[in-house]
């Protein structure tokens, strides 16, 4: 088994009324309940989405602000632990459909 993570930029979402969004939430608390039920699911999670939110650390500790500035940033992220590229390929997939927006697959090192 292998951990994979799934995950989206906060730009990949798109603009969308409130009323695709909340289309959205049964869709992915769904694909969630389905890892879940398949004993694949390590975490799932969405972040907020104020980046000026957001703090970061360097060699001397925590710093005010965030690191990203500008570009993209991370919206949210699933980790699962599978056997296969294959099935986390299929697994980001649900997740992608769920949300109605790209998400990107890696395998964790190690």
């Amino acid at each position: 088994m292998a951990k994979y993570i799934i995950y989206f930029n906060q730009q990949w979402v798109g603009d969308h009324t409130s009323e695709w969004f909340q289309s959205r939430g049964p869709l992915s608390r769904q694909v969630v309940e389905d890892m879940k039920e398949a004993g694949v699911l390590v975490f799932a999670g969405g972040l907020v989405e104020e980046i000026e939110l957001a703090f970061g650390s360097d060699e001397n500790g925590v710093i005010g602000g965030p690191i990203t500035t500008f570009g993209e940033f991370l919206g949210g992220l699933t980790i699962i632990d599978v056997a296969t590229d294959d099935e986390a390929k299929m697994w980001g997939a649900k997740v992608g459909q769920g949300c109605g927006w790209p998400q990107e697959i890696r395998k964790f090192k190690g």
